[in-house]
C-alpha cells in the first residue's frame, strides 16, 4: 500500500478479529515509530507492547471502560521518558514527539492491514501501575492494534482545504 492510500484508508478501529498480530508486522510498525522525527532528535518515545489478555482487559477498564481496547490482540502504551523540555514555541516537546511516532505507527499499521485507535481517555496512574511504568515516565496515549473485523474504508468527514489553509497570512 502506498503512503497516500494508507492515509486515505486509515480509520479508528473498535472491533477486532480473533487473530494474533504477526510478529514481523508488529516489528515493522514499531520500526516506523522508531524512525519518526523528534525535537532535537531526543527520541523520548517509549512503547509497552501488551499482549497478555488479562493485562489488556485491565487496560480496557482503565480506558473509561472501553472494552474494545482490551479486546484488541495488542495494546500499546505510548509513553515518554522525558526531561520535560519546552520548545522555544512554548509547547512541551514530549507529547508532540510521541504523537508523531504514533502517527507513523498508525499509518504503517494501515499499510499492514492492521487497525488502530488513538485512546486518550484513561487513568494514567492506573495504567502506570498495571504495566509497572516508572513514575517519571508519562503515558501519553494507549493504542489498541489488531486486524479489524471490517477492513473496508470509511468516508471521512473533514473540513475543506479552503476552511483550514491560509496563504501567506491569516
Amino acid at each position: 500500500m502506498d503512503l497516500y492510500e494508507a492515509i486515505r484508508t486509515r480509520k479508528s478501529v473498535r472491533a477486532w478479529r480473533d487473530r494474533p498480530v504477526a510478529e514481523d508486522a508488529l516489528a515493522r510498525v514499531l520500526e516506523a515509530a522508531r524512525l519518526a522525527p523528534s525535537a532535537r532528535n531526543m527520541q523520548e518515545w517509549r512503547f509497552v507492547v501488551v499482549s497478555d489478555p488479562h493485562l489488556r482487559r485491565r487496560l480496557g477498564v482503565e480506558a473509561a471502560g472501553q472494552e474494545f481496547v482490551g479486546a484488541a490482540p495488542i495494546v500499546l502504551a505510548c509513553c515518554a521518558e522525558s526531561d520535560g523540555r519546552v520548545m522555544r514555541c512554548g509547547q512541551a516537546a514530549y507529547p508532540i514527539d510521541v504523537a508523531i511516532a504514533m502517527d507513523h505507527l498508525s499509518l504503517a499499521a494501515a499499510a499492514e492491514g492492521l487497525g488502530t485507535c488513538w485512546i486518550g481517555s484513561f487513568d494514567e496512574g492506573k495504567v502506570r501501575e498495571i504495566l509497572g511504568i516508572p513514575p517519571a515516565v508519562r503515558v501519553v496515549q494507549l493504542m489498541p492494534l489488531g486486524y479489524p473485523v471490517d477492513p473496508s474504508p470509511v468516508e471521512k468527514q473533514r473540513l475543506a482545504l479552503s476552511a483550514i489553509v491560509h496563504q501567506e497570512r491569516w
